[in-house]
């Protein structure tokens, strides 16, 4: 069984960061302004403020990516979760979450927040397997989602 490797953000590998989340925004929804924002330009407007990106290989090829962007000191929020159709069902996701997670909390985070739309069923099972546990969203945060879901830094004794 081949091994998934978890690579960390590097110029050459952000067209995949692009394409990735592109094709499965663009089958399901459509791109947002800050989408094309944060695809396009991910240096400056995810690492450079303080988030990070990271990347699943299979094989010798690219086939997931995550990002991480930081809302304040304590807050960042798991953002542009995509896997390859060809990808999908090997564990890529959930190695890509369990990434994050640890990348969030080893930055200071105490939580990590996410939104998401109820018809990525796959995604939500990833995210509850992960402990995330659903919250109200807030009205207008984000035209497509209608789910939002918080994980708690395990490591802190006072959740």
């Amino acid at each position: 069984m081949s091994e998934i490797h978890i690579l960390p953000f590097e110029q050459k590998l952000q067209s995949h960061f692009e394409s990735i989340n592109k094709e499965w925004v663009e089958e399901l929804f459509s791109l947002e302004e800050f989408d094309k924002m944060q695809l396009e330009n991910p240096q400056e407007t995810i690492i450079d403020r303080g988030g990070a990106i990271l990347f699943a290989e299979l094989d010798g090829q690219i086939v997931g990516t995550v990002g991480l962007s930081k809302i304040n000191e304590k807050t960042y929020e798991l953002i542009k979760m995509g896997v390859r159709k060809s990808a999908q069902g090997k564990g890529v996701g959930m190695k890509l979450g369990k990434a994050i997670c640890e990348m969030a909390w080893s930055l200071g985070a105490e939580k990590v927040e996410l939104y998401s739309h109820s018809k990525l069923g796959p995604a939500i099972k990833i995210y509850q397997k992960l402990g995330f546990e659903e919250e109200e969203p807030e009205a207008g945060k984000y035209a497509r989602c209608d789910v939002k879901m918080v994980l708690k830094n395990p490591n802190l004794s006072c959740n």
